[in-house]
């Protein structure tokens, strides 16, 4: 009997202690809103603090996996090399690469390079390829919206080397909009890197096409190492400067 009764007052008290709190934590919060209240700011909006730049907007380029939600994967049939089993799954990608690029291009979409392209400077590369033609078909009011790409029957080769195999696509595009339609043909190398495949290299050799301008025209597509060659990229990254300040 006396246990319970101990058991009983103690409930009480914790009760009696619980409403006194809860009674000055009311008081103290009224207290706090009426001293916010009074000593709320004045609300000053500038007008350039709501000017929106459409012209220097910049293209989300995520280079990091996992960016995207629907991030793509690629994954070769045997992790330690490539086989023309794989060319299925290359296709898949490169249809999936260029219907990103070209709504990233004319739409102004996300594009996840990381999940195509594991070579940082074909990354950069193509990051500021998107970003020119972007500005290019703003500055000029090309503003046709993308609605889909269709990719026409591939050609596919496959060579064999001591780095595991290589792929090359050929593949003809051809670029829906609200508005008509074009096409470009495009050439891509592909290998396995860590049992995923990867685009080492990508060109597009349409006449004016940005590659053809910056890289040369009717290039030979063959080397998949080309991105390694640290001079070469050095004066392929000056004339994209120079070629991208043709429409400042």
């Amino acid at each position: 009997m006396k246990a319970r009764l101990k058991v009983l007052l103690s409930f009480c008290l914790l009760i009696t202690l619980s409403g006194c709190s809860t009674t000055m934590d009311n008081k103290e919060s009224e207290q706090n809103t009426e001293k916010l209240i009074d000593e709320k700011p004045e609300t000053v909006v500038s007008e350039e603090s709501i000017e929106v730049s459409t012209i220097n907007k910049e293209i989300t380029l995520s280079t990091e996996r996992n960016v995207l939600q629907d991030s793509p994967e690629y994954v070769a049939k045997n992790e330690r090399g490539l086989s023309i089993q794989d060319s299925e799954t290359a296709y898949e990608m490169c249809v999936r690469v260029l219907t990103d690029y070209y709504k990233a291009v004319w739409n102004g979409s996300d594009i996840e390079l990381g999940s195509f392209i594991d070579n940082e400077n074909l990354k950069q590369y193509t990051k500021k390829k998107i970003q020119y033609q972007f500005d290019l078909h703003l500055t000029h009011n090309l503003g046709d919206l993308v609605k889909s790409v269709d990719v026409g029957t591939r050609e596919v080769e496959y060579t064999d080397d001591v780095d595991g195999g290589l792929l090359h696509l050929k593949l003809p595009a051809e670029i829906k909009k609200t508005v008509g339609s074009y096409g470009e043909p495009t050439e891509f190398l592909v290998r396995n890197v860590n049992g995923k495949l990867v685009i080492v290299d990508w060109y597009t050799g349409a006449k004016d096409s940005y590659d053809f301008m910056v890289r040369g025209e009717n290039l030979t597509i063959d080397n998949p190492n080309i991105w390694d060659d640290s001079e070469w990229v050095k004066k392929l990254n000056s004339k994209q400067v120079e070629f991208s300040g043709s429409i400042r």
